[in-house]
């Protein structure tokens, strides 16, 4: 395994919406060691819900493909709730429609699946400092 840079965000919240289990753990793995707290949801209701309750959360990794209330519908009501939270948009199919739907629901960066886990975070990184 090729060597990453160490990351310290102690203090800060994200939020994984993931509906997909495989990619729920790989975000885990990815984001662990982090210093972050790391909250999970699986659909974009859970998420809007989340926000509600924690508006303190500093960045969300949404999938944009999600049952119930897509990616997009929930960034929209997550922006106007907490317009400062980031939120970094992923899915598995790199439609550019998806891209300029992302950018169009209020998505601050957009990632394809399977993502590379030293871009993953060195953006994150650039978000959260």
């Amino acid at each position: 395994m090729e060597d990453r840079p160490v990351y310290r965000w102690n203090n800060k919240n994200i939020l994984v919406v993931e509906d997909d289990e495989s990619s729920t753990f790989l975000l885990g793995e990815i984001l662990k060691g982090t210093g972050a707290t790391i909250e999970y949801t699986t659909d974009g209701d859970e998420a809007i819900e989340y926000i509600r309750n924690h508006p303190d959360t500093d960045l969300i990794l949404m999938d944009v493909h999600l049952p119930e209330k897509d990616g997009f519908t929930a960034t929209r009501e997550i922006k106007a709730i907490s317009s400062s939270v980031v939120i970094i948009a992923q899915t598995a199919y790199a439609f550019s429609v998806d891209h300029h739907e992302a950018e169009k629901a209020g998505c601050d960066a957009f990632f394809t699946k399977p993502l590379n886990p030293i871009l993953l975070l060195d953006k994150i990184n650039r978000f959260l400092t």
